[in-house]
């Protein structure tokens, strides 16, 4: 194709329409979020925990804002109540949240409880509010490693007690974004996957885990014996304590990990020859997992790894 060519591509040269240009889902490319990325909680207004919430990232309040609860909640990186640092990121979080909302949906329009769905990447509309009440919601990747989802809400986001965002086929937390025009509130034990921009507030029920981040622009964040892990943190590798094989053949094993973080476990009688055994995301660390496929080998070997 010369230059000419492409030049004169997608014009009808008979009038002076111009033809609109249509982007594919393989084309889209994740929100930037500027300074707000670096923070795993981030309130227009206040921050508060209850029980034992572990964030990994910064945590920040917005002007004139305050955090309460930490401790005993643990933050790994820094706080910020107030501050130039908090408010920038908070003036990013709006550039953010305004282009995740103004781009055109790819793929089309979702509306009331997505559970039980597997989505491929796109752009996805809800007019009104959308959860995903009880099961899991599966984000496929298809093999693609830069996959992106974008979710449009118009009102609030919820989930059901014990659901799950699942990701599949290289499918990864930093690339999936929740954009919603009120509040979001995530029931007891949901298991969330990607960056949620909340033009009100955003609240996390009791024991909840989160690998992305809470961001909301103006209302409050609240946590309640969580785990949240900031996607663009890369965690340190996962590690084996004390194994201990039954007379039945189950073997237990005992795993230091990220909370939050989703693993591969796999095994192996041979050390060349591996078969995936689980795709775990412990809520605590260490944690026990019981390998109930076990025959009687004389060897067996154990890895761990996030994808």
């Amino acid at each position: 194709m010369n230059e000419t060519t492409r030049i004169l591509t997608g014009l009808v040269m008979a009038g002076a329409l111009m033809l609109p240009c249509h982007r594919s889902a393989a084309d889209l490319m994740p929100v930037a979020l500027g300074s707000a990325a670096a923070f795993a909680v981030l309130a227009g207004d206040n921050v508060s925990s209850t029980g034992l919430a572990i964030v990994n990232g910064n945590l920040g309040s917005g002007p004139g804002g305050a955090t309460a609860g930490f401790p005993p909640g643990t933050v790994s990186g820094t706080m910020f109540a107030g501050g130039q640092a908090a408010a920038q990121a908070e003036a990013d979080l709006e550039t953010a949240y305004n282009d995740a909302a103004g781009r055109p949906s790819v793929v089309g329009n979702v509306a009331g409880n997505i559970s039980g769905q597997t989505l491929a990447p796109g752009i996805y509309n809800s007019s009104s509010s959308l959860a995903i009440a009880a099961g899991d919601l599966t984000l496929d990747a298809q093999n693609d490693p830069n996959a992106v989802w974008i979710f449009q809400i118009a009102s609030t986001l919820t989930t059901g007690a014990n659901s799950r965002v699942v990701l599949a086929n290289g499918a990864t937390a930093a690339n999936v974004f929740w954009q919603v025009g009120s509040s979001a509130t995530l029931d007891t034990a949901t298991s969330f996957q990607g960056t949620i921009m909340a033009q009100a507030s955003i609240s996390l029920q009791t024991d909840t885990v989160l690998a992305g981040r809470a961001l909301a622009l103006t209302g409050s964040v609240t946590l309640d014996a969580n785990v949240i892990n900031n996607p663009s943190l890369i965690p340190p590798a996962p590690s084996f304590g004390p194994i201990q094989r039954a007379a039945n053949g189950m073997v237990t094993l005992l795993i230091t990990n990220t909370p939050g973080a989703t693993l591969t476990l796999q095994t192996s009688s041979n050390l060349t020859s591996w078969t995936t055994i689980a795709t775990l995301t412990p809520g605590a660390t260490p944690d026990t997992f019981t390998d109930t496929t076990t025959p009687a080998d004389t060897n067996r070997f154990y890895r761990a790894f996030y994808p």
